[in-house]
């Protein structure tokens, strides 16, 4: 770390957190490790306090009951049509049918736009953003996409009931709610996968799926092309058959639910990466999972993909191997690898060289203004144009953490601090928001700033400047 402590505390909320909003600088600065190592001891700092907001079962029941009505409608509308025209009281030839009326954002997208409200109020609320960025890592680490319908309602309450009840815990207790989680099983589909000796499998002759298997070991867990192999995924895929969701339409109060249907799981033991695991029902890929949350493989996996999205494209093999460490020690204590991180003296003093994802940028240049946006649409729109569509990555790895895939976006960036620095521009002077990002601010930003000819297009310089734009 520097000797002055403001841009210590700069580094630290751009770096860690989710970037300065008004005085936070000041706030921070005569302690900015410990003002961020406090932050994990806030009890609930997880949790987004809105009882408004549906649980996944909730949400899935919600949007079964909201396409079930939608079909009844579409039906008897189709009915009236019919007997109209069985009456003879049809339109006047040349005549056109008046414009249906808008009927407005299905539930699935009203469940979506509230939960991206409330995630996004949450962002804007924090001190500082620790707990926050590290509820966003663990989000796309564990990711889901609300691109696949049935995930669409359950994605937010997917981050809210298996990320952040378990972001401050252990990987392993996290681990289990995300894999066992409706959002996560109808997305990889397992929650149709069936064992082939299973009485479901020898009746309906329906096969194995391995996509939930194989993510678990290559990309949850253990990483890609480490101590595993085919036979084990497809031992795994077999394990873990029966682990489903009940369907809504066939329990009205429990539909939506996580559930473990034996009549679909494959019966007998299996061996996972040289461990033979008894059949045991839902107990036995519990087991599994215990392992490989234990295995050193997925320590070095995770830490690596850790110190990446916080620090550097290229991870330190220190910093990797103490946060590794650290993880193996304390049997996966999530909050220990976040307190490793903000120790290293090496995590501090990295070059502000990496690029900030969308979300965080936008999230960014919100704080900084002071900015509250009464409407959540187009905050969910800018981060789509510029290619991080809330809960909808575009594959299961997730979105990438590497600054190059990110570059191409910067001219799109501009027109969003453009429109940014014009709706701010009659609250926010240039000069208060260079005192908000504190001495970090280097003097060529100052000279641009300087040379602006409006206000509006002196803070969309802000918003583009380096300072802004790196963790």
């Amino acid at each position: 770390m520097s000797s002055d402590p403001r841009t210590d505390a700069a580094v630290g909320l751009h770096r860690f957190g989710l970037g300065p909003r008004p005085q936070s600088l000041s706030r921070v600065a005569a302690d900015p490790r410990g003002a961020l190592l406090a932050e994990l001891d806030r009890p609930h700092i997880a949790r987004i306090g809105n009882d408004d907001l549906l649980t996944s079962s909730e949400a899935a029941r919600a949007a079964f009951d909201f396409r079930r009505e939608r079909r009844a409608a579409r039906f008897a509308q189709a009915e009236r049509q019919k007997a109209e025209s069985a009456q003879g009281n049809t339109m006047k030839e040349g005549a056109s049918p008046p414009p249906p009326a808008n009927p407005g954002p299905g539930v699935p997208q009203q469940i979506y736009l509230e939960e991206a409200k409330a995630r996004l109020d949450a962002a804007l609320s924090a001190e500082l953003g620790l707990v926050e960025r590290l509820v966003w890592f663990w989000s796309n680490h564990f990711c889901v996409s609300a691109d696949k319908g049935p995930v669409r309602p359950l994605a937010a309450a997917f981050e809210r009931e298996a990320i952040r009840a378990h972001v401050l815990g252990r990987f392993e207790d996290m681990l289990v709610a995300v894999e066992t989680h409706p959002a996560m099983l109808l997305y990889l589909d397992n929650a149709g996968s069936i064992g082939p000796a299973s009485i479901a499998g020898q009746r309906r002759r329906k096969g194995l799926n391995e996509n939930l298997a194989r993510e678990i070991l290559e990309l949850h867990t253990l990483g890609v092309r480490t101590v595993y192999t085919q036979d084990d995924v497809t031992n795994f895929a077999k394990i873990i058959t029966g682990w489903t969701v009940i369907p809504p339409r066939q329990d009205p109060e429990r539909g939506g639910e996580f559930n473990f249907n034996p009549r679909m799981h494959e019966p007998g033991a299996q061996t996972v990466i040289g461990k033979t695991y008894r059949e045991g029902g839902f107990e036995q890929g519990r087991a599994v999972l215990r392992d490989i949350a234990r295995h050193p493989a997925t320590a070095k996996h995770v830490a690596t993909k850790f110190v990446r999205h916080f620090v550097a494209d290229a991870p330190s093999p220190a910093l990797v191997e103490g946060i590794a460490k650290r993880f193996r020690e304390t049997d996966g204590d999530l909050k220990e690898m976040a307190r490793t991180l903000l120790a290293s003296d090496e995590a501090w003093r990295a070059p502000r060289t990496k690029l900030k994802r969308p979300a965080e940028w936008i999230v960014g240049c919100l704080r900084a203004t002071d900015a509250r946006p009464p409407d959540i649409r187009p905050i969910v729109q800018a981060q789509a144009m510029l290619g991080e569509p809330l809960w909808r990555p575009p594959a299961p790895k997730g979105f990438s953490d590497d600054s190059a895939d990110w570059i191409d976006g910067l001219a799109q960036r501009l027109d969003i601090a453009n429109q940014m620095a014009r709706r701010v521009a009659g609250s926010v002077d240039p000069a208060s928001m260079l005192e908000t990002l504190g001495p970090a601010v280097s003097d060529d930003t100052r000279k641009t700033i300087a040379r602006a000819e409006s206000r509006p297009q002196a803070l969309a310089l802000l918003l583009m400047a380096p300072e802004m734009q790196r963790r």
